[in-house]
């Protein structure tokens, strides 16, 4: 096997009978055949192991363990890998067969460490999203923003670009510098992708004009069961992240006046509630009261 043009797939699996045969094919079926396939089950309660089985491609490389959550398996699964450039896939979505072949040759012309592209949005059934879905709107509305700005880090603090770790395409290197994937529940790919761009400044590439991978939305996506979790591990990276790309002797302002700004809104929220509904206002209030005294005296 040819390491030095060896591209590591990573595959973390959960509970994904219906949908992770299909990733697996999507990856084996690859124009670019240097590849080595790296499955790590967390722990799948379902039939996704008996799925798993069922490949016998010698490129494979399984291994199952308690589950850990998906960055864990992720983390486990790259530190398996043993390729010049590392890619991953969730157990739900899809490679278009020439992704691979595609990325390694502009990391190569363009002396990119780390690339993700345009992605198409699919159902459970696996049809491309109507371009009215309102996940579709979301995302070609940031793209848009990216279109006018016309910087990475930029877009990126106004959302995820990248979406998934599905879209991930990074060389080993790169990876090594960056480290593993934060214990975050939701937003680990977010995180890791702010990561590589300060790493490697200018060497993050979007092929925006490129669609190369299907990612999937159905009813057990985990991110849509955890919308107030997300939200505020969003809230944390952003601040984190804006920081983090300013000049050092700028960030003690920066920080004051962002989280001002926080609390400013939640005031706001407050006094608009209040002036919208003074009664119920007035209701809350003396509920508040009446709670505290009970705590108190207790």
């Amino acid at each position: 096997m040819n390491n030095s043009n060896l591209i590591s797939v990573v595959i973390p699996a959960y509970n994904h009978e219906q949908y992770v045969g299909a990733a697996i094919n999507s990856v084996l079926r690859q124009s670019y055949g240097n590849l080595e396939l790296i499955i790590v089950d967390d722990g799948s309660t379902d039939g996704t192991p008996d799925v798993i089985g069922g490949f016998q491609d010698p490129r494979i490389r399984a291994v199952r363990q308690s589950n850990q959550d998906a960055y864990n398996a992720i983390n486990n699964g790259m530190q398996m890998a043993r390729g010049s450039h590392i890619a991953i896939l969730n157990s739900d979505d899809l490679y278009h067969p020439d992704r691979l072949e595609t990325l390694i040759n502009i990391c190569d012309q363009a002396d990119a460490a780390c690339v993700f592209t345009q992605i198409r949005p699919i159902g459970a059934d696996g049809h491309p999203l109507a371009e009215d879905h309102p996940w579709t709107a979301w995302h070609e509305d940031n793209r848009k923003y990216y279109f006018q700005c016309r910087d990475l880090y930029t877009a990126f603090l106004r959302a995820n670009l990248m979406v998934s770790t599905s879209n991930l395409f990074i060389n080993a290197e790169l990876a090594r510098q960056v480290g593993s994937f934060a214990p975050l529940r939701y937003l680990h790919d977010y995180d890791y992708i702010f990561r590589a761009m300060l790493a490697a400044p200018g060497r993050v590439l979007y092929l925006h004009d490129r669609t190369l991978m299907d990612y999937r939305l159905h009813g057990s996506n985990t991110i849509s069961r955890g919308a107030v979790m997300a939200r505020e591990e969003d809230q944390a990276l952003i601040l984190k992240y804006m920081l983090a790309g300013l000049p050092e002797a700028w960030r003690a302002r920066a920080e004051t006046a962002a989280r001002r700004l926080l609390a400013l809104e939640r005031e706001l929220q407050v006094e608009r509630y209040r002036l919208a509904h003074p009664w119920r206002w007035r209701l809350g209030r003396l509920a508040s009261r009446l709670l505290e005294k009970l705590n108190n005296n207790g």
